[in-house]
């Protein structure tokens, strides 16, 4: 029996060493997994930091992958992957090497202490926002945009 396939966005972040490098390792790292495909990356984008400012800026972006792993396991295997590149947990909104965050999963929505899907912080981040619109502009009912702008 083959396992249903799910559509997520993952935002990516970091703004620790060599950025761009580490948003595109983090991406192919994803994309090895076997239960995961990447189907879109958007471009990445430099932006402030937010909270915590004392900090170099971030670089951006957001993919859209195709996956058989439930919400949970996805998460599991996010985290796996950042603390595999090196992410020490350091302070809220602090500096970091790389940042995985799961934007959305199909429709669903989900709240719990470990796992908040649609993201918390979803429609507040432009840098969130502006990769996630470049993959998938059917998403702008999210953001309240009129498809006609």
């Amino acid at each position: 029996m083959k396992s249903k396939k799910h559509i997520a966005y993952i935002g990516i972040g970091s703004n620790l060493g060599g950025r761009l490098k580490n948003c595109k390792n983090a991406v192919q790292k994803i994309n090895q997994h076997p239960e995961i495909f990447v189907i879109k990356t958007s471009s990445w984008i430099e932006t402030e930091p937010i909270g915590y400012t004392d900090q170099p800026k971030f670089m951006n972006g957001a993919i859209e992958i195709k996956t058989s792993l439930t919400p949970q396991k996805l998460l599991k295997t996010l985290q796996q992957i950042e603390k595999g590149m090196g992410r020490k947990k350091t302070f809220k909104w602090g500096p970091r090497i790389i940042d995985l965050d799961i934007l959305l999963y199909d429709n669903q929505v989900i709240q719990t202490s470990k796992l908040t899907i649609p993201h918390s912080h979803l429609k507040e981040r432009e840098f969130v926002k502006i990769p996630l619109l470049e993959i998938n502009s059917n998403l702008n009912f999210i953001f309240d945009i009129s498809s006609n702008s």
